[in-house]
């Protein structure tokens, strides 16, 4: 189908078309004045760059109230690890860790908050304890009611490209061409969500960077990212402290990676991506902030 393939002429280099979506609560999550910050809080024992972190619950709360301080416009709480080569979890065991932390988080903040999960279950349950975007690294593969669900609640749904599975997915990424093919597999997503009843204003599309790609990969899709605008969604980007970057820097770990994440940030926001997921919402604020005043000027007077 030809809405899903990248089109020519999506305007200069710097644009972004609009995104404004109300959230259940009456929220509003809106792009006029720049690109969004997802606050990555992984609840979870062996994530691969803060697994075990924030595993307590406590810890968890804290970490994603400080997040939120430091003006994050959305929390993604998440507790499966998708990390290559990781297992999947229970519904239950993900149901435990995340709902005390998205029930206490619900209750001592207005920020926004999202289920990073594949899960049914899980999705139903956190949108009870206060969650409003469900994040799906599958893309509603795994369980293809979430479009259903989010349809029915008014929630958002992230759909995520993914070649194979997190146990597979590094094993040898192959493409014939990255981008196109990255976008075909996303418009079949897409257009499973607006069949399920999602309206397009609430799905956003993730390339998945790191899911399923060689490093050369990854550099082509945030080279040609502006390409992922033909879907009329709004377009979300994560690229903290992956691989990726560490490979660039000449295999610094995990959290080495800042630097090189912020340098992705800019990247995806002058391409004119909507939301950034990070690790690190403090220092992404600050580069998103900046980009934004170079890609839309700041009204100043002489």
């Amino acid at each position: 189908m030809a809405q899903n393939k990248p089109a020519a002429g999506h305007g200069p280099w710097y644009a972004r078309p609009v995104w404004r979506v109300e959230l259940p609560s009456g929220m509003v999550l809106d792009t006029g004045a720049g690109a969004l910050v997802m606050g990555v809080l992984n609840v979870t024992p062996d994530s691969f760059s803060d697994g075990g972190c924030f595993f307590d619950r406590d810890l968890a709360v804290k970490r994603g109230l400080a997040m939120a301080d430091e003006g994050a416009d959305v929390l993604d709480v998440g507790g499966e690890s998708t990390r290559p080569g990781s297992e999947a979890t229970s519904a239950e065991e993900e149901k435990a860790r995340v709902l005390p932390v998205i029930e206490a988080l619900a209750a001592r903040t207005r920020v926004p908050i999202g289920i990073d999960t594949r899960n049914l279950a899980v999705a139903a349950e956190a949108l009870d304890a206060g969650a409003q975007i469900i994040n799906d690294v599958s893309a509603m593969r795994t369980s293809p009611e979430i479009g259903t669900l989010a349809a029915e609640r008014g929630s958002l749904v992230c759909l995520m490209h993914m070649q194979g599975t997190p146990g597979t997915m590094q094993a040898r990424p192959t493409y014939g061409e990255v981008v196109h093919e990255v976008c075909d597999w996303l418009g079949g997503r897409v257009e499973a969500a607006l069949m399920a009843g999602v309206p397009k204003e609430r799905v956003i599309v993730d390339p998945g960077f790191g899911f399923g790609k060689t490093p050369q990969h990854n550099l082509e899709l945030l080279r040609r990212l502006q390409e992922f605008h033909a879907f009329g969604c709004a377009v979300m980007v994560g690229t903290s402290r992956k691989s990726t970057i560490g490979a660039i820097l000449g295999g610094a770990g995990p959290g080495e990676r800042l630097y090189g994440t912020l340098a992705t940030v800019a990247c995806a926001v002058m391409a004119g991506c909507h939301m950034v997921r990070v690790h690190d919402v403090g220092p992404a604020k600050d580069v998103v902030a900046t980009c934004e005043a170079v890609r839309l000027g700041m009204g100043w007077s002489e």
